[in-house]
């Protein structure tokens, strides 16, 4: 696999057969888990640091370039949800008219990346955006489908290339991925939201104090207000306001 350049799936092998082979282990079925004399055997995985900018001076400005595309109502529309709701990338753009509730304000569906249920508490402004685009694709299956095709969804790059044609880098400055990381800086260094809240809402596994993992509705009010606050925020440095740790999220 390593021979073919698969560097990545090589490592994922390896792990998945060290899975199998300490269940055998546990069971009774083998003596040992031969996996691990391959530690240090493997070409290592190149990590890849995405471009994110966690200054809010300098996301204010980017915030602005997004909501001024001038391509496709489809795009800007994915573009201005993307600081808002803070997803993978991926997961946004396979949004589901079925999994959003634009009455209750949510948005339900399940994490790739960890195959768990998540719920993403929608702020008013982003239900003002999708209820932008419903007249659009809201007959659809996808929120954002292809200009190709309804059956699938945007490309994977659609709102990276959409940003650095509006002149952002999104090596140095900012990526689709890089919100993420934005969000996570400021809700807790300048908002003061709990990190607990935080990494719920960013779909990471949080365990509870006895090693448990979380249900998706875990804090929900409380991820409900920061959604809100967050939304809020964001107009404000959209607006120009100054940034002042508000401190509100603590307690």
């Amino acid at each position: 696999i390593e021979a073919r350049g698969a560097a990545y799936t090589a490592h994922r092998v390896r792990g998945l057969c060290g899975q199998v082979f300490r269940y055998g282990v546990a069971t009774g079925r083998c003596d040992r888990d031969p996996t691990g004399d391959l530690r240090g055997a493997l070409t290592p995985i190149k990590t890849t640091h995405r471009a994110a900018t966690t200054d809010p001076k300098e996301v204010a400005p980017l915030l602005r370039m997004l909501d001024s595309y001038q391509g496709s109502l489809l795009v800007r529309c994915a573009l201005k949800l993307l600081p808002l709701l803070f997803v993978r990338p991926g997961e946004l753009r396979a949004m589901q008219w079925a999994d959003v509730d634009l009455e209750k304000g949510e948005w339900s569906y399940m994490v790739n990346k960890t195959k768990t249920p998540h719920i993403v508490p929608l702020a008013k402004q982003a239900v003002a955006i999708l209820r932008e685009i419903y007249p659009l694709t809201g007959r659809g299956q996808y929120v954002f489908p292809s200009a190709r095709t309804n059956a699938r969804p945007i490309s994977d790059m659609t709102m990276n290339a959409a940003m650095r044609r509006m002149g952002i880098d999104t090596k140095t400055e900012i990526t689709g991925h890089g919100f993420r990381a934005v969000a996570r800086t400021i809700l807790d260094e300048v908002l003061g939201f709990r990190p607990d809240f935080i990494e719920h809402q960013l779909a990471h596994a949080v365990r509870d104090p006895l090693g448990r993992a979380y249900n998706r509705t875990a804090h929900l009010p409380e991820r409900r207000k920061m959604m809100q606050a967050w939304g809020d925020y964001l107009d404000a440095l959209k607006a120009g306001a100054e940034i002042i740790p508000l401190q509100q999220g603590r307690g």
